[in-house]
């Protein structure tokens, strides 16, 4: 059984860029509910670093953050598929 090659990529992987670094924001606050938005999935989720682009320390922040609008009411919670 043999496998099949990879599919070849015509240009290289667009690097993710980094909102934070970006708009020169050190410090995440859970009152930034604008900034929050952008690392919540229409779902209510908190996106991966892997496709937010931060390192893992600013990761933490915005995760954090994220939990405490939440708490606040700010940001919704992840809602709940539907059951069929």
């Amino acid at each position: 059984m043999s496998r099949m090659p990879k599919p070849h990529r015509d240009r290289p992987a667009k690097r993710k860029v980094n909102l934070l670094r970006a708009n020169n924001i050190t410090e995440v606050d859970w009152k930034n509910v604008d900034l929050l938005r952008k690392f919540v999935s229409d779902r209510g989720k908190i996106r991966a670093r892997r496709v937010t682009g931060l390192t893992p320390q600013q990761q933490k922040q915005v995760a954090t953050a994220i939990k405490n609008a939440r708490e606040m009411a700010l940001l919704p919670y992840p809602s709940a598929g539907r059951a069929s």
